[in-house]
Parts: structure tokens; sequence; C-alpha cells
């Protein structure tokens, strides 16, 4: 193995990784943003505060913590 192969790249070299025929300003039709609306309206992120996330370390876990809330809510109406 050469020491060139493992020489670590530098930010200055990741910076200028693109071609000089990649003109971005010439470029036409891309649309910013164009799906952001869908993925947010199909996506529900929320964070958890440290101490509740120790106690329901998984996903799983905190649906199933969040049903059976539900099913006692449920049981108070009735």
């Amino acid at each position: 193995m050469s020491k060139d192969s493992m020489k670590k790249t530098t930010e200055n070299e990741l910076e200028n990784d693109l071609r000089p025929e990649y003109n971005f300003a010439q470029m036409s039709g891309g649309v910013r943003g164009k799906y952001a609306d869908r993925c947010q309206s199909e996506t529900n992120i929320v964070v958890l505060e440290p101490d509740v996330a120790q106690a329901f370390p998984t996903e799983a876990s905190v649906n199933e913590a969040l049903r059976l809330l539900i099913q006692v809510a449920q049981r108070q109406q009735a």
C-alpha cells in the first residue's frame, strides 16, 4: 500500500472537486426545494428530551408507550 493512498484529503481539496465544465450558473430547469413540501408532509420527526430518550431508547418502545397511553385515555373517556 502506498503512502498516497492513505493520505487524508483536506477541506480545500474537497471544495475544488468539481470539474470546470460544471457551471451551475448556466444550468436551467432546476427547481430548488421541488419536493420539500411533500417530504415535510409525509415525515413526522419528534425530538425527545435526553431523560425521555433514556427511558425509551428505541422507536418501538416509544410507540408502545404511546399506544398504551392512548388506551388509558380512551378508557377514561368511556
